[in-house]
């Protein structure tokens, strides 16, 4: 039986033909108008329950709830946003979503886990991962390339 809150399968070129490979500038805007919102729901947080020492204390982790509000909470709302609407806020409001590079429809929820926790080599060699987006013929990122995806942005 088919989910409803997934978009039937599309081939990617017909996807694309309707669409554009989103490019490195595009994506880094969703990036910074995603982290600005994160930033927005967690800081206060954070501040309610540390104080200052949430932002310059000399733990790296001030306790349960700060792995939660820090570390959880971003992973379990980003792969959820992927998942039912596929893409974060960001893209969204820049016309952009996550669709599988093999087929064009919605990649699995494994492919959306993995493509987070791609993010880690993507940024550990400075951002090299990201900055690959501006080169790439299919403006894939390597945690694109790893989760076997690729964003897509209406013309």
């Amino acid at each position: 039986m088919n989910n409803p809150y997934e978009p039937p399968e599309a081939d990617l070129e017909t996807q694309v033909s309707d669409s554009e490979y989103a490019g490195f500038w595009v994506r880094f805007g969703a990036m910074f108008i995603d982290s600005l919102l994160l930033i927005l729901i967690t800081a206060p947080l954070l501040y309610m329950l540390y104080g200052a020492a949430a932002f310059g204390g000399t733990k790296f982790v001030q306790g349960p709830a700060d792995i939660l509000i820090s570390y959880v909470f971003p992973i379990v709302a980003t792969v959820l946003f992927w998942k039912y609407l596929a893409a974060t806020p960001g893209k969204i409001l820049l016309n952009m979503k996550i669709v599988s590079a093999e087929h064009g429809g919605a990649p699995s929820t494994g492919q959306f886990i993995l493509r987070y926790f791609a993010y880690i080599p993507s940024t550990l060699i400075l951002f090299l991962g990201f900055i690959w987006v501006a080169f790439d013929p299919r403006k894939q990122s390597w945690h694109d390339k790893i989760a076997k995806t690729v964003v897509i942005r209406t013309k």
